[in-house]
């Protein structure tokens, strides 16, 4: 698993949205349709207000949730606030195709089987990702795959719900569902992530992190992030 190394989080922002620009012109041209899941995080909400400036064939582009806290509509804690934000008013892409994962739900668990039908109705059964945007926790964390959570053993379903973490249940992917997309695109930023960061490059699969498929895996890091991963394993791009 190679890292390709930025100078700083603006440059692995406008790259990461280069990335998804070109891929979803593959996917439409190819498939007809671009099926995204996107994290959260301050790089990314970067990445998708980039991605808004792109040649994107959004008619043809549908965002879904890789993972979600459990809190009302238009919390600054969602996720999908962040997201609204972030593409609904700098690109051409229509409410309805960016969809939202059901945490509001008084019954979670069916909300998670529920959201799980939807991504079968975009993304076909089983449903296939055209690509997944992954975070990298200080603690090892990806997505809402946290150390010692039961979801994490979660292998017969593609949506889950977790226990409380940093004071928030969350809504989450789980390993089959990423294991399945076409792409993973890491985004590892500041020199918090640096450990981390090596471990999962090494292939640490006692971190949630590294227990993520590395099939079809593109890292972006910037600088500081990367300073613990052995020279052979990255390339300085900018």
């Amino acid at each position: 698993m190679k890292i390709e190394v930025y100078a700083d989080a603006d440059a692995v922002a406008l790259e990461a949205a280069k990335f998804i620009a070109t891929e979803a012109r593959d996917a439409v041209a190819s498939r007809g349709k671009f099926v995204m899941a996107v994290s959260g995080g301050k790089t990314p909400w970067v990445m998708l207000r980039e991605l808004a400036q792109q040649d994107v064939p959004w008619k043809g582009v549908h965002v879904v949730q890789v993972d979600e806290r459990v809190a009302p509509e238009g919390d600054p804690d969602r996720n999908l606030t962040h997201l609204r934000e972030s593409l609904l008013e700098h690109a051409p892409l229509r409410p309805e195709q960016i969809h939202a994962m059901p945490v509001e739900s008084g019954n979670l668990e069916a909300a998670c089987a529920q959201y799980a039908e939807m991504l079968k109705t975009i993304a076909g059964s089983p449903p296939v990702l055209d690509l997944v945007h992954l975070g990298l926790g200080p603690d090892g964390h990806t997505a809402s795959l946290v150390p010692g959570d039961p979801v994490l053993e979660v292998t017969n379903a593609d949506v889950g719900v977790t226990g409380p973490y940093q004071s928030r249940r969350r809504m989450t992917l789980t390993y089959p569902m990423i294991g399945r997309s076409r792409r993973v695109l890491w985004l590892a930023t500041g020199a918090q992530k640096a450990g981390m960061l090596a471990r999962l490059q090494a292939g640490d699969a006692t971190i949630p992190a590294g227990r993520v498929s590395r099939d079809r895996a593109v890292i972006l890091a910037d600088r500081a992030a990367a300073g613990e991963v052995a020279e052979p394993a990255k390339r300085e791009v900018a």
